[in-house]
């Protein structure tokens, strides 16, 4: 098969130095892309040198640098406490990022485009696994409402650019993710994030008590990005929508998304009784009942992506084992 990327391409990965962008700069290196010595190259702004939420820093940017494939891993994340105290600042800068990178990308004649969304997108009572067809059939959980809403915005932003006007955009939806690079944040962090953080903390100060938000039964599905990142550079260097053996909805028109996952959940408890044994916490787990569980159940069904030859190789055990060790190594110095 064809590769539908070249090794001398010029790429810029929006969001380089974030937990998924990281790990996609990484996975570019070790496979030869951007390679100056055939004319290409890997860009990876800073904050300072790139602002995406001011259109005018972006245009000129693009009129200057001229990449040719751009990858989307920039957005404003956090976990449930902060969407529910920020919606506003989730939802406007998110559109306004995705916004400006994705027109600006589209009339500046880049070449193919990768946007990155989130499994929130779908209903909170969606059917488990979540099929890419449970998009838009159903209320979103409230918990991060806005997030999502922004999200399925750059979704459909790239549907119908590739629809109107044949810009190479495609979309993955990524599960929940972890790793190296990740917000450890006491307010902003996701639940594996938050959960490494408490864990090592308290066996570093031989703690006797931990308390956990909720009751631990929702079930949850947890992806390494580095295997997100190996599926990234798949679907830049493989899917082509428009294929007539590419996935399909139940009507069988072409799909511009597509899940990316483990399809294998935890419940939270089991994923802190993991965490406790993985840190050799010995204290007593608390639960509190007060804080919000957030949807009972997201799992992804990823076959869509299987057919297509993707696989997802980091088991959670050794995932997890690799972020702990991580986190220890740049926090107990």
């Amino acid at each position: 098969m064809i590769k539908k990327i070249s090794l001398d391409e010029k790429f810029f990965v929006a969001g380089a130095y974030g937990m998924v962008g990281s790990a996609i700069c990484r996975k570019l290196i070790e496979k030869g892309y951007g390679d100056q010595k055939l004319g290409g190259s890997l860009l990876m702004p800073s904050r300072k040198e790139l602002n995406l939420l001011n259109l005018k820093n972006v245009k000129n940017w693009f009129e200057s640098n001229k990449p040719t494939v751009v990858i989307l891993a920039a957005a404003k994340v956090g976990g449930i406490f902060a969407n529910s105290i920020y919606p506003y600042d989730f939802l406007i800068e998110n559109l306004t990022i995705q916004q400006n990178v994705i027109q600006t990308a589209w009339l500046n004649g880049v070449k193919r485009f990768l946007f990155l969304g989130s499994s929130c997108i779908y209903p909170k009572y969606s059917k488990q696994p979540i099929k890419e067809e449970e998009l838009l059939t159903g209320e979103l959980e409230k918990t991060n409402e806005c997030y999502a809403i922004a999200k399925i915005s750059g979704i459909k932003l790239c549907e119908s650019l590739r629809v109107q006007y044949d810009f190479d955009a495609i979309s993955l939806m990524p599960t929940n993710l972890y790793g190296p690079k990740d917000n450890y944040d006491s307010q902003n962090s996701h639940v594996m994030a938050a959960l490494i953080k408490k864990f090592c903390e308290a066996q570093n100060s031989n703690s006797s008590q931990i308390t956990c938000w909720g009751t631990g039964k929702p079930e949850r599905e947890f992806m390494h990005v580095d295997d997100l990142a190996e599926a990234c550079l798949f679907c830049l260097e493989n899917w082509n929508p428009d294929d007539n053996n590419s996935p399909r909805n139940y009507k069988g028109d072409p799909l511009f998304y597509l899940n990316v996952g483990t399809g294998i959940d935890i419940s939270i408890a089991d994923l802190v009784r993991q965490i406790a044994r993985e840190t050799c916490f010995k204290g007593k787990i608390v639960w509190d009942h007060t804080k919000p569980d957030g949807t009972p159940k997201k799992l992804l069904n990823i076959e869509k992506i299987k057919t297509l030859g993707w696989n997802p190789t980091i088991k959670l055990e050794e995932g997890i084992k690799r972020t702990i060790n991580e986190f220890k190594m740049n926090s107990f110095k």
